[in-house]
């Protein structure tokens, strides 16, 4: 019982932080609250003795790709390379450039920004669309004096949709995938049309829900296209696709994930400080990238990989996992998945859920759409929605708790059930 009341106060914690105190400030620094507090919980499971340190050992060293530090790995190290990118000037400056081919028209400027940021979503992640975009459209909506939120709303769905179609994505879909080693391909053959179905219906609703502000006139503005630095855009883009195709071919040359990502950013930080050393150029943008990234996402998923593992210990993934497979597969670990990632966040929904559909592939596609789409449905759902509700603050534009839910409720539903039809059927 003790570590059942643990689990719960933690759950309640991490939802009260996320919606009231999402940041503390310590000296110069903000840190993130809902980690500190899984940590906390992780170290008090620990200490009571609901997990053992056999058990938690064994998991941090075992030659599995549930390993979880090989997917914590391996989804920063990928994380890195789109930083990279960003960082050198390159999402910017093919947003403005898109921009001025739709500056006549809402409606031109909501579908092309959509296709723009599904297309980047797709060999990036959720996370870096969402976090580069969104002062972006911030920027650009205010010199147009147009409204923001269809923008806004339109990208958070596209880049939530399309990162389920690679396991790249999301570190959920890296994170579930492992857990019945799924390699690159297989994982795409099965997840490219639920993807496709999602992203069709969500983009009809964007616009049924949209299509009346979208008629309004658009101001005339050149958005500010500053010229990248051409070498590192070449440099970071050949190892981007590299690093793609390489995971796509990773099971056929027997070469881990991770190992590919962590040797491909590690090179092209090496080749970029080179040549910023010998041209003796600024290395600000190397700085800036290891500092964006998610290193908080460390201390949490390994916390709540033990708050797992004790809930697994007694016994409690057992008897969801009997709940859950009373009903249809698909859709009692698609609809459940997404209700627990509501309840507590996305990543740690995957993590408990990694235990639960290690019995069943369909099961695991399934729960990976849902740990996507709940992103949509309240701002607890993922973290890409707990940053891109921050960022909004930043900003001033005004977009409570009840707009995220109705908004992402009337998209989400339907989106999700979509999807797993899609996957049901197909």
């Amino acid at each position: 019982m003790l570590c059942y009341g643990i689990v719960i106060i933690t759950i309640i914690l991490i939802i009260a932080s996320i919606l009231f105190f999402p940041t503390i400030k310590i000296s110069h620094f903000r840190l993130g609250t809902y980690w500190i507090i899984a940590v906390i919980a992780a170290l008090l499971l620990i200490l009571f003795r609901c997990v053992s340190w056999e058990n938690i050992i064994e998991s941090f060293t075992s030659d599995t790709s549930m390993n979880p530090l090989k997917i914590l790995i391996l989804f920063i190290t990928m994380t890195i390379l789109s930083i990279f990118l960003d960082e050198v000037g390159f999402f910017n400056f093919i947003a403005c450039k898109s921009t001025k081919l739709f500056k006549t028209s809402q409606i031109k400027l909501f579908f092309g920004f959509y296709a723009l940021i599904s297309l980047l979503t797709i060999f990036t992640s959720n996370d870096i669309i969402i976090l580069t975009f969104t002062p972006f459209i911030c920027y650009y909506t205010k010199n147009t004096k147009i409204n923001p939120i269809p923008y806004l709303v339109s990208e958070f769905v596209a880049a939530n949709t399309w990162s389920m179609l690679l396991i790249i994505g999301n570190p959920t879909n890296i994170y579930l995938a492992s857990a019945f080693q799924l390699d690159f391909i297989t994982y795409l053959s099965h997840m490219i049309l639920p993807t496709l179905g999602a992203s069709m219906v969500s983009l009809f609703l964007l616009w049924i829900i949209f299509r009346r502000k979208l008629k309004e006139p658009l101001s005339p503005f050149d958005a500010k296209t500053e010229r990248p630095n051409l070498f590192l855009v070449i440099l970071g883009l050949i190892h981007l696709i590299v690093t793609t195709l390489l995971l796509a071919i990773s099971s056929y040359i027997h070469l881990e994930m991770w190992i590919i990502t962590l040797s491909f950013s590690c090179s092209l930080l090496l080749i970029s400080f080179v040549y910023a050393w010998i041209g003796k150029k600024k290395k600000n943008f190397l700085i800036k990238t290891f500092i964006r990234a998610p290193w908080n996402l460390i201390p949490f998923i390994l916390s709540m990989f033990i708050v797992v593992l004790s809930l697994n210990q007694q016994g409690f993934t057992q008897k969801l996992q009997n709940f859950l497979e009373q009903f249809p597969v698909i859709y009692s670990y698609g609809i459940g998945g997404a209700v627990v990632a509501n309840l507590i966040n996305n990543i740690p929904m995957s993590v408990l859920f990694s235990h639960v559909t290690s019995s069943s592939v369909v099961a695991t596609y399934a729960t990976i759409i849902a740990s996507n789409i709940a992103a949509f449905m309240t701002p607890i759902g993922a973290l890409a929605g707990i940053m891109w509700m921050s960022l909004l603050k930043t900003y001033d534009i005004p977009y409570r708790f009840k707009n995220f839910v109705l908004y992402g409720m009337g998209i989400g539903i339907p989106t999700i059930l979509v999807s797993l039809s899609f996957l049901y059927i197909f």
